[in-house]
């Protein structure tokens, strides 16, 4: 999904196609609320669901700048509530997946808790 979304950003797409998963939704849910993208619409075509996530842009400019993936699944990355890093001193953000749900690190370190980290945006 990280990268389809950087791609079609660098192409100047309007939106972009991904398959759905409730994880994609919970991280577009955070990259919507944090305004890195425009917004995103979930179709069911014949029990296939996807993503359309409609991609934002500011006086022509990409408003993502980085988007990284860190933990992967042959070398998932945990982080507790006290290891949680900055991104770009605080400019990005980092997403990490908790017991309480998607969020960002920022939102996980104020909770007290730790988790998945996930990827970085900025």
């Amino acid at each position: 999904m990280l990268t389809r979304i950087r791609n079609g950003q660098l192409a100047g797409k309007i939106s972009v196609e991904i398959p759905s998963s409730k994880l994609k939704v919970s991280i577009l849910n955070v990259l919507q609320s944090e305004g890195y993208v425009g917004g995103y619409n979930v179709k069911t075509e014949e029990s296939k669901a996807s993503l359309t996530v409609y991609l934002k842009y500011h006086d022509n400019q990409k408003v993502i700048e980085i988007i990284q993936r860190k933990s992967r699944p042959g070398l998932r990355v945990y982080k507790s509530h006290n290891t949680i890093p900055q991104v770009m001193n605080g400019l990005g953000i980092s997403i990490f997946s908790t017991s309480k749900g998607v969020m960002t690190g920022r939102n996980a370190k104020s909770l007290g808790i730790g988790g998945e980290f996930l990827c970085i945006v900025a």
